[in-house]
């Protein structure tokens, strides 16, 4: 998950993985998703894979930890992060924010037009809660 999707679809074809289920709660203000436990993710990930994953790539330069515009290239390309907010760039979830607003954050995601590679989505609840791919 913290790895790019090159990187993290290798890795799940050695672990022989069907699909993924992420929660998110951008589109409905659930807290406890999975981006905001991410750098979890990302801190054990760095614990056996220090070469790979470093979780200060995942702060910005001023050290915060973002999904707008201002948030580290790492997050952006991480498979995670494409998870979340694919096809979320077009989705205007109250009429006073643009599309792609996450009320979890309080922000604009920063790629409204995330592109996946070597996944799909396979299935998303209507309140974007549970997201899965295959």
């Amino acid at each position: 998950m913290a790895s790019n999707e090159d990187d993290a679809y290798e890795i799940m074809k050695d672990l022989d993985v069907d699909y993924v289920l992420v929660i998110f709660g951008g589109m409905i203000g659930y807290s406890g998703d999975d981006i905001n436990k991410f750098l979890w993710m990302v801190r054990i990930a760095e614990g056996e894979h220090p070469q790979d994953i470093q979780e200060s790539k995942y702060f910005t330069a001023e050290g915060e930890y973002r999904i707008d515009g201002r948030a580290s290239p790492t997050m952006l390309n991480s498979l995670m992060y494409k998870m979340c907010y694919y096809r979320f760039g077009e989705v205007t979830v109250d009429h006073r924010q643009p599309s792609g607003f996450d009320r979890t954050r309080d922000s604009v995601i920063g790629d409204k037009n995330v592109k996946l590679k070597h996944i799909e989505e396979a299935f998303t609840t209507s309140n974007w809660l549970v997201r899965i791919y295959k």
